[in-house]
């Protein structure tokens, strides 16, 4: 997985609220068993009036935005089904972060898990960030993962942010779940090794 430290890119506005992951990926995009044509399928209905039809309208399909590397999003971002699939779809577009007030607990953890912080931030805030991302000529914006900052050309602010430290681990080193289970390789080994030697029937 690719280290997520220091973002620097486009941040395009999605005020709207409860953006599940039915409409972040739908149905029709989950035949495959790869991730490719999975970027058209990000938030298609919202992105196209017809397969290869842009809506002009869309934030996404609007320069500087279609090149967007930041997402700031409206409450309950990613709420419902479980599908990874968005976040695989999101990837691909080019979508490496995402802020917001609130999101499905599974999708913020699939993520994280795929190389993409979702931050949390207060209401006051997330607006603010929605303002300079709706104007062109402000919405660059700098994520700091590392420094836990994200820094606002724009207006000349810096914004501190929480972040799960494991998670944020995770992200810095570039790790997903099995990477970060074979940092303990020789623990694991050695549970192992005394589990099965007191139950050898086991083995």
């Amino acid at each position: 997985m690719e280290p997520f430290i220091v973002l620097t890119g486009v941040a395009a506005a999605l005020p709207q609220a409860n953006l599940d992951t039915d409409q972040i990926m739908p149905k029709q995009f989950l035949k495959g068993i790869d991730r490719s044509g999975l970027a058209e399928g990000f938030l298609f209905d919202l992105r196209f009036e017809a397969p290869g039809r842009p809506r002009p309208e869309f934030v996404l399909n609007r320069a500087p935005w279609n090149n967007a590397s930041v997402l700031v999003t409206g409450p309950n971002f990613g709420c419902g089904s479980s599908r990874e699939y968005a976040v695989w779809g999101m990837r691909e577009l080019g979508i490496r972060c995402v802020v917001g007030t609130t999101f499905g607990g599974i999708f913020a953890d699939n993520c994280a898990r795929n190389g993409v912080p979702a931050i949390t931030l207060p209401v006051d805030e997330v607006e603010r960030l929605m303002s300079l991302a709706a104007d062109p000529a402000r919405c660059t914006l700098t994520v700091d993962l590392e420094a836990q900052v994200i820094a606002t050309p724009g207006d000349g602010r810096e914004l501190p942010f929480e972040f799960n430290a494991m998670l944020r681990q995770m992200l810095l080193q570039g790790q997903d779940a099995v990477g970060l289970t074979l940092e303990h390789v020789e623990d694991i080994r050695r549970f192992e090794a005394a589990h099965h030697g007191r139950r050898p029937w086991l083995a």
